[in-house]
């Protein structure tokens, strides 16, 4: 039995010392498929799976503005396979409403895999071709005008929010499960307004259903050079997103390490760059340590944002 129970053991020592991935990952992310988030996650696991030699599998769970997923993830093995695709609504959506996990405690940063500023559209039949003109409007017509979101908290809900009370606008805000679904019924007329991603609008835009009228970043985006920022008319006005992986608190830090390496790897390869850019999405691959600094730089901004927006935590 001795010699038996030497090889059992020397069996399972070798198999925790295999290199991870032994066996599928899989990416959690908060929003619906076909979003600007879901899009990000699915053009960089694809060369994750050919880099690693697994299969990284993205799975969707949707709601409560991306805190069913976060919840889930937080729960999830300490193994790195389970990871979390997530967006900076995850950091700010405790700041307005109550969830069942701490962004900042429960998970292990990895790395940002792209940013983008939000872009203000509004559907067509809404008369007014600039940004002043769209105040002007809505002004005139105090909660009469509607205006949609990824969901309440997120930080397209935040930024529009934050935009009216800059402006001293009243709309009637009409959260949504992702982009996508806000995205239908800002196209269909539901809601006049939508801050979203680039690649949630600019199509619609070309086929004439909807106007771009300005970006959120602090200056003009190369995507969009026409679009002017809103900071041009409101100084100092300066919102984006990022999306990029982040593991469960108490992942081992090798692993951490490799797949930050990796996706660091994956977004400066020309062709990755080429896909996010040409969905409005500035590829990033930053280090762990930056990611955890960038989240605690923008913390004060979305608390500053949920106190002049007046929104209260339920």
């Amino acid at each position: 039995m001795r010699p038996l129970a030497m090889v059992l053991a020397l069996g399972a020592a070798s198999a925790m010392a295999q290199p991870w991935p032994q066996r599928p990952v899989h990416v959690i992310v908060p929003f619906v498929a076909g979003g600007n988030t879901d899009s990000q996650a699915r053009i960089v696991t694809e060369r994750l799976n050919q880099l690693l030699g697994q299969p990284f599998v993205v799975e969707n769970k949707v709601g409560a503005g991306g805190a069913i997923a976060a919840e889930f993830v937080a729960k999830s093995a300490r193994d790195g396979y389970t990871l979390f695709f997530a967006a900076s609504p995850q950091f700010s959506l405790p700041l307005v409403q109550k969830v069942n996990f701490d962004p900042f405690n429960d998970f292990a940063p990895i790395s940002i895999v792209g940013t983008n500023p939000f872009v203000l559209g509004v559907h067509i039949s809404v008369p007014a071709t600039t940004l002043k003109e769209f105040v002007d409007y809505v002004k005139a017509r105090p909660g009469q005008l509607n205006y949609a979101s990824a969901g309440a908290g997120t930080t397209t809900h935040l930024t529009a929010a934050l935009f009216l009370a800059r402006a001293g606008l009243q709309m009637t805000h009409v959260p949504y499960k992702g982009g996508a679904p806000a995205v239908a019924d800002l196209v269909g007329g539901q809601v006049q307004m939508y801050f979203g991603n680039a690649s949630e609008l600019i199509q619609h835009s070309q086929s004439g259903k909807i106007r771009l009228l300005a970006v959120s970043s602090a200056k003009r985006t190369p995507q969009l050079p026409d679009v002017p920022a809103i900071a041009e008319t409101y100084p100092g006005f300066a919102t984006g997103t990022w999306n990029g992986f982040l593991a469960p608190t108490g992942t081992p830090q090798a692993i951490i390490d490799r797949l930050a390496q990796e996706v660091a790897k994956v977004v400066r390869e020309p062709a990755t760059a080429e896909r996010l850019r040409k969905i409005g999405v500035e590829p990033l691959g930053n280090t762990p340590a930056e990611f955890a600094a960038l989240v605690q730089r923008e913390a004060p901004m979305w608390r500053d944002a949920v106190k002049a927006a007046g929104i209260r935590a339920d």
